[in-house]
């Protein structure tokens, strides 16, 4: 039988941690972290994601989420985009992914490069669906709205995000080696 091209194999590998990470940094709400807000305990600090921001005290770890957004942080354009581009770069993910499985699998005697390159495709393009919102969340995470004096961060599902990103885009890449073959 013949064996699984290795680019294959790094494209199935990379989208599903890929995807794993971006699931985790979208749902995580901890895209930004304010600390040091005035007329508040020194010890609490607010993570801001695209859905809730939770508050938790340093010193007790008690943890409450769905703050009131006061300051209108969820109607801002970047965190807006990120609901809904997030969201469809998973799902266009994880359905790309079902297609490089099909024309990968090795219960064939020849993968269906055509099918495999094509799904990497869709696969790099979701990586790159979802770097667009984390990139431009990063770029404004200053300018977004927080308590003044307080200080801003960048947090771990930002991070995630990215690297999530990152893994789909090269998984994708990959898989889309698959192409030239098939001519």
């Amino acid at each position: 039988a013949m064996r699984t091209p290795a680019a294959m194999i790094v494209g199935l590998v990379l989208c599903p941690c890929g995807m794993l990470l971006t699931l985790t940094g979208t749902l995580a709400p901890a895209w930004r972290q304010v600390s040091s807000i005035p007329d508040q305990p020194s010890d609490l600090v607010q993570e801001q994601g695209i859905w809730e921001t939770c508050s938790e005290r340093q010193s007790s770890h008690e943890r409450s989420c769905g703050q009131p957004d006061e300051l209108g942080y969820f109607q801002q354009a970047p965190v807006r985009v990120a609901r809904g581009m997030m969201p469809a770069a998973l799902a266009l993910a994880l359905l790309a992914l079902v297609a490089a499985a099909l024309g990968v699998r090795c219960w064939r005697r020849e993968p269906r490069r055509t099918l495999a390159g094509a799904a990497g495709l869709a696969l790099l393009l979701a990586g790159l669906l979802s770097l667009a919102p984390t990139a431009w969340y990063t770029h404004e995470l200053w300018a977004l709205p927080a308590p003044q004096g307080s200080a801003l961060a960048a947090s771990y599902s930002l991070v995630l995000s990215y690297l999530g990103s990152c893994l789909q885009i090269l998984g994708g890449l990959a898989l889309a080696l698959s192409l030239p073959r098939c001519c």
